[in-house]
């Protein structure tokens, strides 16, 4: 267990922050629970009761726990800085019992501290030093914290969009990636539900009068991973398939989930529709499509080409040596970086995001903490 960390003349002092984000980290925080969820939403709306801020809250919704937006007392008359964290994790609730908060050399361990709690409240305490200083930054800041992108973001994606689009900067606390690095691109996400109808038949006695959707999804699955061209970057994956109801019944139906991950907006637009117009290849059997592209491709424009240089610069100067990277994984980013200049992976670094050793490296704390409290202090 940490102990209370001594009083330090140091506002980006690890034992400081890692104690936050321990506090954050024992609130567990499922999807599906959107009670927890408020909880934590409720601590971290606290954190900013004395900072020149408004706070709203935006009432969760679906089965989602609230969104809490941060915005600062100054920038408001002009497009600033937006910063996406989520505060809901993927571990069900008492999963703390299998993976308590615990330090282990360099390596703080608990449910969601790589992912993304140890980010999000980076960002949250590099504003609060922000805040310290009579001098304001160039640019308002906005924080937004959402309860759903584990889950695809289903009832923030809006509220991201529409607060992407009024911003200059996006910067994004997914955490960082390979030893350090932060994320200029990621690929689009799309997901899809496969529905196939057959004709039943005894499969002994009247197989002729059947018409198997089984047989028909087999000859789908292989026209959908055929699809898959890795040198585009673009996969098809059939994850999930059910069919049938017994050994001696031509089955009537059949159900497949399939995930597509693409590179670039064209190559989007030319799967989707490709995997949207697939054709029943057998007489009496019908086959229904639903799905869309719920992340758009996140591609590295001249604007995010120029915000990671700046960010490169800054991190120099704390002293370490930024390197950004390609991720086949979607974020909120998705949602911002078609339109507006963003930058992701600026969370801790670590390792095990989703498993029973989650865990994040506690020598990432200072330098990307001053990295966040720098790049509010000088985009503009």
């Amino acid at each position: 267990m940490l102990t209370m960390p001594a009083a330090s003349s140091n506002p980006f002092d690890s034992a400081t922050i890692l104690d936050g984000i321990r506090r954050w980290v024992e609130i567990e925080t499922p999807t599906e629970a959107p009670e927890q969820v408020n909880r934590l939403a409720s601590l971290v709306a606290d954190g900013y009761r004395d900072l020149p801020v408004t706070i709203e809250r935006v009432a969760g919704r679906g089965g989602c726990g609230d969104h809490v937006l941060a915005r600062s007392s100054w920038g408001r008359d002009a497009p600033g800085i937006l910063v996406l964290s989520h505060l809901d994790t993927v571990h069900p609730m008492g999963f703390i019992e299998r993976l308590p908060f615990k330090i282990e050399g360099d390596s703080a361990f608990g449910p969601g501290i790589y992912d993304m709690k140890g980010g999000a409240y980076l960002a949250y305490h590099a504003f609060r030093q922000l805040c310290t200083g009579a001098e304001r930054p160039p640019l308002g800041i906005t924080h937004l914290y959402s309860s759903d992108e584990e889950i695809g973001s289903p009832t923030s994606r809006a509220l991201i969009e529409a607060e992407g689009r009024k911003a200059k900067y996006v910067l994004v606390t997914e955490p960082a990636r390979d030893g350090g690095k932060i994320v200029t691109g990621r690929k689009g996400v799309a997901r899809f539900e496969i529905f196939v109808r057959g004709v039943p038949a005894h499969a002994g006695s009247r197989p002729e009068d059947g018409r198997s959707a089984v047989r028909e999804l087999a000859n789908i699955i292989q026209t959908l991973e055929a699809l898959t061209d890795i040198r585009r970057g673009v996969t098809v994956n059939v994850g999930v398939i059910r069919g049938g109801t017994r050994p001696n019944v031509v089955p009537e139906e059949a159900y497949a989930e399939v995930d597509l991950r693409v590179r670039t907006i064209a190559d989007a637009d030319e799967i989707v529709a490709r995997i949207h117009n697939l054709q029943s290849q057998s007489e009496g059997v019908s086959v229904k499509v639903v799905g869309e592209l719920n992340r758009p491709p996140y591609e590295k424009g001249n604007a995010g080409a120029a915000l990671f240089e700046h960010a490169k610069t800054l991190a120099a100067e704390v002293g370490f040596d930024l390197v950004d990277t390609f991720t086949g994984g979607g974020s909120d980013g998705n949602f911002t970086a078609p339109h507006t200049a963003t930058l992701d992976g600026l969370g801790v670094d670590g390792q095990g995001a989703h498993t029973h050793y989650e865990q994040m490296y506690i020598s990432s704390i200072e330098p990307r903490a001053r990295l966040l409290h720098r790049l509010y202090q000088t985009l503009r």
